[in-house]
């Protein structure tokens, strides 16, 4: 394997695992909602 192949190799993955962490954790920190998620909740009687 040539350098260039290998720093591009190399610059792929980091990219990726930065990327899957980053959003991965996004996903872990987000707020929870406060309102309900019932429909019968919302209903007006």
């Amino acid at each position: 394997m040539n350098t260039s192949a290998l720093i591009l190799l190399v610059s792929v993955w980091s990219i990726v695992t930065f990327a899957t962490g980053y959003f991965f954790y996004k996903v872990l920190t987000i707020p929870q909602k406060t309102e309900s998620d019932s429909f019968s909740d919302n209903d007006k009687e």
